[in-house]
């Protein structure tokens, strides 16, 4: 089968392509915008029209959706198939995820109930997953000063957010609508599971703050968003995730040893060992397998599905402490595979228990591992997928 993998440079598409190989599909790449990020969506119909002239496909696959490949597929009568891997992507919105030769697998089931109605036949919840076998060979390659190096108590790899916060352009002199604003967040941060933002914002409140910000985002081309939506994901949902890991960062800092792996400003967190970025094929998995905990601070954009670093965790055969979210209990058990914290008390009480305890960390990570190993490999997610890409959309 020849599969056409569109590609910008997420860091899902190696292993993905390794998996679809390994089903022995042909992979044909297109990877223009891997180099040109201003390629504007008339320049990538030309170019995927020309692509697909001279190679035909059976298929075309993405990481996350592209309306314009979307256009191009629906055209050519060729099946688009796009995996949601991130949250916003405010792309989903656009009216091309009408198309009728889409297959677009959300791994949120809220996101998935929202869009679904919009395309019922081509619109699915697919999980996430792991390349166990490249996170293994990853980890078995490391010799042990490097072992020793990426070796910490409590781990966290992520953005903090901070950089790629468009909110704090925000500035207005309206205090009530500040205040207002700032009094959501902080009711939002003690609640896990359950995301609330865009039910509690009027539509009063929606257009002052549209009105107050310069540069609102509005889709370039016609879509089913609404500015409620915008504000509460892109704007709301990226600074509560801001605000919510440099807590975690903080709090903890203050009484454990926490080594950070970001890119993001850490200047504000005079406590937190600071190490930079890591490669994500090849020294991630050593972050993760060497941890006596690695934390999970999920954005809240993601509302109730479960982001890759949880399948990166535990298939590396990692301890995860994780926020609450509520589908993961649909695959692994708290207190038998992984904890779940509540509270930023809960978070920082359970650091000092399984510190305390690394033997039942390690045993909980092997259990976790196992599960992992069973279910949410690649090989059996891609299977899926295809499965469902092909067997149930005419």
């Amino acid at each position: 089968m020849a599969t056409l993998f569109y590609r910008y440079g997420s860091i899902c598409e190696p292993d993905i392509i390794d998996t679809l190989n390994e089903f022995g599909f042909k992979i044909l790449e297109m990877r223009n915008e891997v180099v040109n990020k201003d390629q504007s969506p008339n320049e990538g119909v030309r170019l995927l029209s020309e692509f697909l002239n001279q190679n035909p496909a059976d298929a075309v696959f993405s990481i996350n959706f592209f309306p314009f490949v979307s256009e191009v597929c629906n055209i050519y009568h060729i099946p688009y198939i796009s995996w949601i891997v991130d949250s916003p992507v405010m792309e989903l919105y656009a009216t091309s995820i009408q198309n009728k030769y889409n297959r677009v697998f959300l791994f949120d089931r809220e996101i998935y109930n929202e869009i679904h109605p919009l395309n019922p036949s081509c619109v699915f919840h697919l999980p996430l997953a792991v390349n166990i076998k490249s996170r293994q060979k990853a980890i078995e390659a490391v010799d042990e000063k490097m072992k020793k190096k990426f070796t910490c108590d409590i781990s966290f790899v992520g953005s903090l957010y901070t950089e790629k916060c468009p909110y704090d352009r925000f500035k207005t002199k309206d205090e009530k609508l500040k205040g207002y604003l700032d009094g959501l967040m902080a009711a939002q941060m003690k609640v896990y599971g359950y995301y609330f933002i865009e039910e509690c914002l009027s539509d009063e409140i929606t257009e002052k703050f549209k009105k107050e910000f310069k540069g609102f985002y509005t889709y370039p081309a016609k879509s089913f968003l609404t500015d409620k939506i915008t504000l509460s994901q892109l704007y709301i949902g990226n600074k509560i995730s801001a605000l919510e890991r440099v807590e975690v960062m903080k709090r903890l800092s203050e009484k454990y040893n926490v080594e950070l792996f970001t890119g993001s400003d850490t200047t504000d967190l005079p406590k937190i060992h600071s190490r930079g970025l890591v490669k994500s094929l090849t020294e991630m998995p050593v972050v993760f397998a060497n941890s006596t905990i690695n934390l999970n601070i999920t954005s809240k954009a993601i509302r109730s599905g479960l982001p890759q670093r949880v399948f990166d965790i535990l298939g590396c055969g990692g301890f995860m402490l994780s926020n609450y979210q509520s589908e993961l209990f649909e695959h692994f058990n708290a207190g038998e595979d992984l904890d779940v914290y509540e509270s930023m008390d809960d978070l920082v009480y359970k650091c000092g228990y399984y510190l305390a305890h690394p033997d039942k960390a390690a045993e909980m990570a092997k259990s976790a591992f196992e599960k992992t190993k069973k279910y949410h490999t690649l090989e059996i997610r891609m299977a899926q997928m295809f499965k469902l890409a092909f067997e149930n959309c005419s």
